[in-house]
């Protein structure tokens, strides 16, 4: 009789279980991909990232070449007597 008990009660727990666990296998596929998506925009980021710091040391060398140029412009002006 006992043993009848115990095998209710866990069969009745693993009946809970199955249920507990069943949304959360359902909802697997959807969150694999959108994981998978968040990687591709991660990655999107991550090359955006090297872009725009390469954007930024190209402006920073083409300033000092402006700088350049306009000390050259002056000098020119001043030997014009401008």
């Amino acid at each position: 009789m006992v043993k009848w008990i115990v095998v209710a009660v866990l069969l009745f727990a693993f009946v809970v279980l199955a249920l507990a666990v069943r949304p959360v296998l359902t909802r697997l596929p959807r969150l694999r991909r959108a994981a998978m998506a968040l990687q591709g925009r991660q990655a999107e980021a991550e090359a955006l990232r090297v872009s725009a710091e390469a954007l930024q040391e190209r402006a920073e060398a083409m300033q000092g070449q402006v700088e350049l140029t306009q000390r050259r412009l002056a000098v020119i002006k001043a030997k014009r007597g401008h």
